[in-house]
């Protein structure tokens, strides 16, 4: 079998900053559905089309290609007085960019009365460098095409 548009694509990856320094890896294998439904970058579905279980690739992502470039529009600096008590640095929380959209902020500073919040990944603004090994492949079932994602373990849960 190999890696095809409605094919569940089973992985472990490493992701490293250009200097080599390891950023995330995955505990558990990662699985996604195959063919442009969003649940990967486009550039890694492109470097794993055509490919088969056991096939190992390190690939490097630019901003773009990745998490995005970092928008400084994200950043906020809100009063601590609009915090529950024990808000920390690292925390994070749920609120709405401009737009409506939900973005997740995570607390990068208090400073005095204030609590400066930022809405960007932790990894906009940085190549990336992915080391991928395919460790499964299957079909997917019609529901998981219908939904467009991956379920079961590892997958995505209802």
């Amino acid at each position: 079998m190999k890696i095809e548009k409605n094919i569940a694509v089973t992985l472990r990856y490493k992701v490293s900053d250009l200097q080599g320094k390891l950023l995330d890896q995955s505990n558990e294998p990662m699985v996604y559905l195959h063919g442009g439904y969003g649940n990967t970058f486009p550039k890694i579905e492109e470097a794993l089309e055509g490919k088969e279980v056991g096939f190992q690739t390190t690939i490097e992502l630019q901003p773009a290609d990745a998490f995005g470039e970092r928008d400084e529009s994200l950043l906020q600096t809100i009063p601590k007085t609009q915090f529950p008590p024990g808000v920390k640095v690292g925390g994070q929380l749920e609120g709405r960019a401009e737009n409506g959209q939900s973005i997740a902020f995570t607390v990068v500073k208090i400073k005095g009365p204030e609590v400066h919040l930022d809405g960007n990944h932790p990894m906009a603004g940085k190549s990336l460098r992915f080391s991928i090994a395919v460790t499964d492949l299957r079909a997917a079932s019609e529901e998981e095409i219908a939904h467009g994602h991956v379920h079961g373990e590892h997958g995505h849960h209802h």
